[in-house]
């Protein structure tokens, strides 16, 4: 954890935000969820650290929803995301809490929730922190579509273990996996002809860009919609 890259430019949560609604439990934890409970094609999202009340993130749950899935933000860190201006909890000592095996265990009664509501095609998408989440829940069988977003915590013998098409979507300027990582991810997952892969590297971004942009910032807002349209692209050509 020498970078603190992961944790730049922090979101200012709003736990009102989005246009779906925040239920108390779904497979066990509060969620943000959007989009038809009816859909047969459901959409876990994973957030980074600063968990399921960080607006951007919940207006990417909105659109994807708008693609005709049922969405889900579970809260994965119990009302406790990481704050880093709380001297008392600093990153090495909140992430002993939060480790990423841990949202992997909390996911899974998530998943099981959205089959008993009818769901036959699940995806999981996840942001950092999130990220090794998903990569659980692809090696695990959990899941028929996965995205990984300015990953965190993955390492190459993670994604040889992969089961279902997956999708990695990198920056350009990330300590936590640097181009050449990615490429690695990508190599692999080619020599593998079983799982259908998609891996893109965005040229001036930084990790966290696809989700912590600024509104104010065009060329920022510009390559975070590109990521999620191509989001979209990987869950509709493999969910539906």
């Amino acid at each position: 954890m020498a970078s603190s890259q992961c944790c730049d430019n922090p979101p200012a949560l709003n736990p009102a935000g989005g246009s779906g609604k925040v239920v108390d439990s779904f497979g066990g934890l509060k969620a943000y969820i959007a989009g038809s409970e009816d859909s047969k094609a459901a959409v876990v999202l994973v957030a980074d650290v600063f968990g399921f009340e960080a607006p951007n993130l919940r207006k990417i749950a909105d659109k994807v929803a708008l693609s005709g899935y049922f969405v889900v933000v579970p809260d994965f860190f119990h009302g406790d995301p990481y704050a880093p201006d709380n001297a008392g909890k600093p990153r090495p000592e909140w992430l002993k809490l939060h480790a990423p095996e841990k949202g992997f265990d909390d996911a899974k009664p998530v998943i099981a929730a959205l089959k008993e509501k009818g769901a036959s095609a699940i995806g999981a998408a996840g942001y950092c922190w999130g990220a090794k989440v998903v990569v659980d829940l692809g090696k695990a069988h959990e899941i028929q579509a996965a995205v990984l977003l300015h990953p965190s915590f993955i390492t190459v013998e993670d994604i040889k273990e992969v089961k279902c098409p997956i999708s990695v979507l990198g920056a350009e300027i990330d300590h936590r996996s640097p181009p050449e990582l990615v490429k690695q991810f990508e190599q692999v997952l080619s020599a593998n002809s079983g799982v259908a892969h998609f891996v893109k590297i965005f040229p001036g971004v930084s990790h966290g860009w696809s989700v912590r942009y600024s509104h104010d910032d065009a060329a920022a807002v510009k390559s975070a919609e590109e990521a999620l349209g191509d989001m979209i692209d990987w869950f509709n050509k493999n969910l539906k």
